[in-house]
């Protein structure tokens, strides 16, 4: 099974690629506060439309790049 995400674009600077945030909520099992916790993936994209702030799903492929293992499925907004 693929992993797929669902993420906001922060970054376009690199050709053929964007820089997708990941957040993710969870409750501290001890103190019972909603935590953030954030990561930023590389996802490989071929078309132009992709701007920062859109949000995009993105699945695990194989490894195009040293860091880069996802790609740009489809524009949510």
């Amino acid at each position: 099974m693929k992993k797929r995400f669902i993420g906001e674009v922060v970054s376009t600077k690199m050709t053929k690629t964007v820089v997708v945030k990941i957040e993710r909520k969870f409750v501290h099992p001890k103190y019972k506060k909603v935590i953030i916790r954030h990561k930023k993936l590389k996802a490989h994209n071929e078309e132009k439309d992709i701007k920062v702030g859109d949000k995009v799903e993105i699945v695990e492929t194989r490894p195009i790049s040293k860091e880069k293992h996802f790609q740009v499925v489809r524009k949510l907004s």
